[in-house]
């Protein structure tokens, strides 16, 4: 095409200087958008991996915190226990009340467990799902290829 002629594409006006084709735009726009999606993908990377430093910290302080207090749960039976014998009852007997007292406590956490546990159901809208899948796939027939797409397939046409 001759210099300052239209392109044929165009309303019949010769581009101005330094004005881009629909083209040019287009690509222009396409890297833009590219750009932004790369550097949101770097921001939640950065955010996910700030809050999984933080997840870790509170767990490392959560387990410390649970063997402290599983460390203090031996204490406070000896001391429970001779509280109970300095109000008055013999050694094995105030051992004997708090033993019980852990073994209630443990029954009432069991049954609290065991009810639960009763009410987990099936996943009933998962399992009629994947019925109706089978379904579907047990009726469906395989189409055969035809040539053309064999052809195509093994390299033999474009």
């Amino acid at each position: 095409m001759p210099a300052g002629a239209a392109d044929p594409s165009s309303n019949g006006r010769a581009p101005y200087e330094g004005e881009r084709s629909v083209g040019q735009l287009f690509a222009a726009a396409t890297a833009d958008l590219s750009a932004l999606v790369h550097d949101e993908i770097a921001l939640a990377k950065a955010e996910i991996r700030q809050d999984v430093k933080r997840g870790v910290s509170g767990g490392v302080s959560l387990a410390v915190a649970g063997v402290v207090a599983l460390a203090s749960v031996p204490m406070l039976s000896f001391a429970a226990a001779y509280g109970l014998q300095a109000l008055g009852l013999t050694l094995g007997w105030s051992f004997l009340i708090v033993a019980g007292a852990y073994l209630l406590l443990a029954a009432l956490l069991g049954l609290l467990a065991l009810r639960s546990f009763k009410k987990i159901e099936k996943p009933h809208r998962t399992i009629e799902g994947a019925q109706a899948t089978a379904d579907v796939l047990k009726n469906a027939r395989p189409r055969p290829a035809t040539q053309e797409e064999i052809d195509r397939a093994l390299g033999r046409r474009p």
